[in-house]
């Protein structure tokens, strides 16, 4: 039987994730000259190479491949292993540490790390804001315990959604438009008349990420209203996408966990009844450690959170 050394199984991993030798020893905090080492080792353990040449780079083969999709279940059951331990050693003390995309601090990471320092001063709870697709990152590296992340309306969660991650929605967060304030429709969706569309803004210039969560959920949005969206401007801050909104640039969906008040009476701010957009926010941990009591406490927590902002 061959005698498994996990720290192999992580530099593949870490090579698979990051595609280069170096780029994989620079996430390691090792040499390239240590990776290739430890990868040779793997390959003379299992009889067959791991890594190929291509070109200036290596690609990795079936072989390693095959042992990447054990080697998730493997990571799992060990996750699982230690949020055991975790119960029966720690109960309800000890340090969690939570990543999150910026809006979802205040809103939701606040209170409840409130309520769990009220309940159990034995946990401490470390904050790091994070842009909403850099979260699965920080856990596959294993530097925060839980995330919190965006995904369309729709979306799938749970085990499968992301192979290596559980995932859970916290709440269907309301999307509305932002329209500089002396637009035609800024006024529109009043009591007095018919409810605003987003088709309705289907010639209009939009502002909304490049890349990432918020970028799919815009034009998930305006895909199931029937048109797509054209990027004018794009930004992924939100204090910059209402200025340019302000400064009569082009209109954007906003979440209603957004404080808009600052950037009013520049921007008008209309609500979508009949549309009813939304976008998820997801609570995410590394498959086989969402039975922690420590992250049971904080989900716990967050989903209270997430229900008293309905």
């Amino acid at each position: 039987m061959i005698d498994w050394d996990l720290r192999k199984f992580r530099i593949l991993r870490e090579l698979h994730r990051q595609g280069t030798v170096t780029a994989a020893a620079q996430a390691l905090s090792l040499t390239p000259s240590a990776v290739s080492q430890s990868l040779a080792a793997l390959a003379r353990q299992i009889g067959s190479p791991v890594v190929e040449p291509q070109g200036r780079r290596v690609r990795l083969t079936e072989a390693a491949h095959l042992l990447l999709r054990h080697g998730d279940e493997i990571f799992a059951e060990l996750e699982r292993a230690e949020a055991e331990l975790a119960a029966y050693t720690a109960g309800d003390t000890g340090l969690i540490r939570v990543g999150s995309f910026a809006t979802g601090v205040p809103a939701l990471v606040t209170p409840a790390v409130v309520r769990l320092r009220a309940e159990h001063p034995g946990l401490r709870v470390q904050v790091r804001e994070a842009e909403a697709a850099e979260v699965y990152d920080l856990l596959d590296r294993g530097e925060i315990d839980l995330g919190l992340s965006l995904a369309p309306a729709g979306a799938p969660t749970g085990p499968t959604a992301r192979r290596r991650f559980t995932r859970s929605t916290l709440l269907a967060d309301p999307l509305d438009l932002a329209l500089p304030a002396g637009h035609p429709l800024a006024a529109a969706g009043g009591d007095a008349g018919p409810p605003l569309r987003l088709a309705q803004l289907a010639d209009e210039p939009w502002i909304f990420g490049a890349a990432g969560p918020w970028r799919e959920i815009t034009l998930t949005a305006c895909a199931t209203a029937g048109f797509s969206p054209e990027p004018a401007h794009t930004a992924s801050d939100w204090t910059a996408i209402l200025a340019l909104v302000a400064a009569g640039l082009g209109v954007a969906l906003v979440p209603r966990l957004v404080d808009t008040a600052p950037h009013r009476p520049a921007v008008a701010v209309r609500p979508l009844p009949a549309d009813r957009p939304t976008r998820q926010v997801v609570a995410a941990v590394r498959r086989g450690s969402h039975t922690a009591p420590r992250l049971r406490l904080l989900l716990d927590a967050l989903n209270e959170a997430a229900g008293q902002g309905d």
